[in-house]
């Protein structure tokens, strides 16, 4: 749950503008110890109130199979299991968009989170389920290839983040881009 801000914040912060207004007009007063305490004053103010970060997740699904002495003990944690891996497209013709479902099933103990999903680059587009998968469920990244500007052959990797272990892996796919007047 986020806190709406406080009234401490808000009232400090429209008095810190009226008061550097007032002293940026007086002559007199030498204007740059006071504009560092004021900003000094706002982040103070500013880094103390709003999220505590208690409401993000539950610290339970955030397991570490690792340990000091190098062995491993997955217990109950998630796993993710791909089909395969890699896909090659083949030929594909230059502005052509293809895709591609990476199917997956959930075959550890507990759910799977997909926390993110990234790409190597922009031309390569992936999507990706945001609600828990189930342990024994099945579920599937969508990539999608965008030919336009490229040439030759194009490897690209897509990078999922998870809280199973491993917690990174790898989905590679792969084409040759040709132009159409190369194809008879």
């Amino acid at each position: 749950m986020v806190k709406p801000a406080g009234f401490l914040p808000i009232f400090a912060l429209s008095l810190s503008i009226v008061t550097l207004r007032t002293i940026m007009n007086h002559p007199l007063i030498s204007k740059q110890p006071i504009v560092l305490l004021i900003a000094a004053f706002l982040l103070f103010v500013a880094c103390n109130s709003g999220n505590t970060g208690n409401e993000l997740l539950p610290a339970d699904i955030v397991k570490n199979p690792n340990t000091a002495s190098g062995k491993q003990d997955a217990g109950d944690m998630p796993v993710l299991e791909f089909e395969s891996d890699f896909h090659d497209f083949g030929r594909v013709i230059q502005g052509e968009k293809v895709s591609f479902a990476f199917k997956f099933t959930n075959t550890g103990k507990s759910d799977l989170i997909i926390t993110g999903v990234s790409s190597s680059c922009g031309c390569t587009v992936p999507e990706f389920p945001k609600a828990p998968i189930k342990p024994g469920e099945s579920g599937k990244i969508d990539v999608k290839f965008d030919s336009e500007g490229r040439r030759g052959y194009q490897n690209k990797t897509v990078t999922i983040s998870s809280n199973a272990q491993p917690a990174n892996q790898l989905l590679r796919i792969k084409a040759e881009v040709t132009l159409p007047e190369e194809i008879r």
